[in-house]
């Protein structure tokens, strides 16, 4: 479950890495802030994604722990149609404020043109697109079907990938070739997720259709998929924060931070394929009443995480200056960034275990506690902190706080964990016996 879809993870990152790295390589610092500026607003579609698709996902995998699977038809249409609704009226909002937006989110008047148009082609006309992939993905993996949900992904990547350099270079759009890139990119996985459901018929009790769309199960699926939706939509409010900090020292530092963002993004992102692999998997035990096979699940893929991570940051600690040098040739821009990434990648380790306490509660059902984690984490502690340490150690204090937050919140997080397993139910003998 978990080997595809941290490979579709990883692709998926690559590609999001491409608009940057290609993007770099015209070497031009203001290009670079204005993709980094529009990042973390385009990247709400993922909590989107997250409130409707993996939160539907989570309900089904539970539906199909209880054998209920006349009801999977009605969670899933809602989760595509509701998400879709949703994403339309957001970006409209998004393009009539745009120009107060990007002004907030630290525009210059050197990149407010790339801000714009970047912003226009990957949120606004690419918005739905994305989104719908995002949940068609997550509800393709809630029935086990991880290698279909995976492969649609990494057929969106690679396409973006193939026509990065083609658009940008080719057709000399710059950062309107990147844009242009993403939103061609997600709209073919859409397709491709349309017609692996179509292959599948019967064997799947996922439905698109949109007259099963209803909203009996809204409760149920927001209550999950919130704490992730808060999740993604506190750290891009936490990476805007930063941004427009980062902005009042001046354009290279922006770009500097942009493409740390991307870089020490990788390796969570391989942690986050780890959660939404073992998300069915934990959801499914759990309605079935078989906590020690839920809860080795969850043991395994926290060791696997933290290795992981460990791996990464020797790499970047190593390799900073290639890495940084490697996305953008001009000297001062990748000074910088080596710096910055170094301090950055210590946090990773520790971020990888507050994320997979949180999808564990995620995928039980458990959306109070993991939105309480979510809400104090990235809300009550890391935005304040970003204000305070800025004002006090200026702009290497902020590289700083994702590390200090993490140190924070790893207790905090372990308690919540330990005190959730106390109070399961009994696990039947049948179960016990079995696992």
């Amino acid at each position: 479950m978990a080997l595809p879809t941290v490979i579709s993870q990883v692709v998926t990152m690559i590609y999001s890495l491409a608009d940057t790295f290609f993007i770099g390589q015209l070497g031009d610092p203001a290009m670079v802030a204005a993709v980094s500026l529009v990042s973390p607003w385009y990247n709400l579609l993922t909590a989107l994604g997250n409130l409707f698709g993996l939160g539907g996902s989570s309900l089904i995998s539970r539906m199909l722990g209880v054998k209920n699977h006349g009801d999977i038809k009605y969670v899933s249409a809602f989760s595509i149609w509701g998400g879709a609704a949703v994403t339309v009226c957001f970006f409209l909002v998004t393009w009539l404020a745009r120009t107060p937006l990007l002004r907030f989110l630290g525009a210059s008047p050197d990149t407010y043109g790339y801000a714009e148009g970047y912003l226009f082609w990957v949120a606004v006309l690419g918005g739905v697109p994305t989104m719908v992939s995002l949940s068609m993905g997550h509800l393709l993996r809630s029935e086990g079907h991880a290698r279909q949900a995976s492969t649609g992904m990494m057929f969106g990547g690679v396409l973006n990938v193939v026509l990065d350099p083609v658009l940008i270079f080719g057709l000399h759009l710059d950062v309107a070739g990147a844009a242009i890139a993403t939103a061609f990119s997600n709209t073919a996985s859409v397709v491709f997720f349309a017609v692996q459901y179509l292959r599948l018929g019967e064997h799947t009790a996922v439905s698109l259709h949109p007259r099963f769309f209803t909203f009996r199960f809204v409760r149920p699926i927001f209550s999950v998929g919130l704490a992730s939706a808060l999740a993604t939509t506190l750290g891009n409010l936490s990476n805007m924060t930063m941004v427009h900090l980062a902005a009042a020292y001046g354009d290279i530092p922006v770009a500097a931070y942009g493409i740390v963002k991307r870089i020490d993004q990788f390796p969570l992102n391989v942690s986050m394929g780890l959660c939404q692999g073992f998300m069915p998997l934990v959801g499914y035990n759990y309605a079935a009443r078989n906590y020690q096979r839920m809860r080795a699940i969850s043991y395994f893929s926290w060791k696997i995480a933290l290795l992981l991570s460990a791996c990464f940051v020797v790499c970047f600690a190593v390799f900073a200056p290639q890495l940084l040098h490697l996305f953008i040739p001009e000297a001062e821009t990748s000074a910088l960034g080596a710096e910055f990434l170094r301090i950055a990648c210590l946090a990773v380790p520790l971020t990888a275990v507050n994320f997979l306490i949180s999808y564990t509660l995620q995928a039980m059902g458990k959306g109070i506690p993991s939105a309480l984690l979510t809400f104090s984490r990235q809300g009550l502690l890391n935005i304040p902190l970003l204000i305070l340490m800025d004002v006090t150690l200026g702009l290497y204090g902020m590289i700083w706080t994702q590390l200090v937050v993490e140190v924070i919140m790893l207790p905090v997080s372990l308690g919540i964990y330990r005190a959730t397993f106390r109070h399961l139910p009994p696990q039947t003998v049948e179960q016990s016996s079995s696992s």
